[in-house]
């Protein structure tokens, strides 16, 4: 793990595989940190790419910001970090939140972005029920903590089934849950309820794009990731089967096949 400090914040970070390797960027979602992304961290560098997986700011032992952090920040944090270690242009991915980060990266910076992964995530704007749930549910993790709400979720986190067929897997996200700052978690999510309409963005994208969901998400369910393929029609679709709204820690073996295959015929042989 290493750190450094970007646009005032401390941010932590894994930046694993060969320097020259194809820099693969991976956003982890919320609540969580870089440790979501560590199975697909290591078949990735198995593979000879370089992976660059940070801590987002308010997460894991990146300090945190409170108030109100935007998609935005998080985008610029990245492009920062991007800088910071020499990188002009990176394929960007993420997990829900980290999907709509690097769809925020691709509005702000697409000449930077090499290709998209976008995993089970959205792309309209926040409806106003949703700013309304989004802000609640940040005042209610400041003055709660985030241990009840780890303990509603996971079943929906996960497939329901997953919570008890993969113990270890649900003790994981849990633990990533449960040890995120709340203002941090707080910060984002108020940020999140205030995001722009990305859909312009998705159509204009000309780069590889993968869109992967699995099959039993009720948070984006397949739905959400057929009207993003619908916006960006060369885009790969892939659907994880027995998983939820997190597959790449439910079923990392297809998941990492998937974006391997991606990577190694898409992506890698472009300049």
């Amino acid at each position: 793990m290493s750190r450094t400090v970007l646009n005032d914040a401390t941010m932590h970070y894994d930046d694993q595989g060969p320097s020259d390797g194809l820099p693969v960027v991976l956003v982890h979602g919320h609540p969580f940190n870089r440790t979501l992304w560590a199975p697909s961290a290591k078949a990735l560098e198995a593979a000879g790419y370089r992976v660059i997986a940070p801590d987002l700011r308010g997460y894991g032992d990146s300090s945190v910001t409170p108030g109100k952090v935007f998609l935005s920040d998080f985008a610029d944090d990245i492009a920062a970090l991007l800088d910071h270690l020499g990188v002009e242009r990176a394929v960007i991915g993420g997990v829900s939140m980290g999907g709509q980060i690097a769809m925020e990266f691709q509005r702000r910076y697409p000449q930077r972005v090499r290709a998209l992964v976008l995993s089970d995530t959205s792309a309209p704007a926040e409806t106003e029920e949703g700013k309304e749930f989004r802000n609640r549910l940040a005042d209610r993790l400041l003055a709660e903590g985030m241990d009840g709400y780890a303990g509603e979720v996971i079943d929906k986190m996960l497939a329901a089934y997953n919570v008890t067929a993969l113990p270890d897997v649900a003790a994981h996200v849990l633990g990533m849950m449960r040890a995120t700052d709340p203002q941090g978690a707080a910060a984002a999510l108020r940020g999140r309820a205030e995001r722009p309409d990305y859909r312009d963005t998705l159509t204009a994208v000309e780069t590889p794009v993968l869109i992967v969901v699995g099959v039993d998400d009720v948070y984006t369910p397949i739905s959400n990731a057929e009207d993003i393929h619908h916006l960006i029609p060369h885009a790969t679709l892939t659907v994880i089967d027995r998983a939820g709204h997190l597959p790449g820690v439910e079923q990392p073996e297809q998941f990492n096949a998937a974006l391997l295959d991606f990577l190694n015929t898409q992506v890698a042989d472009r300049a």
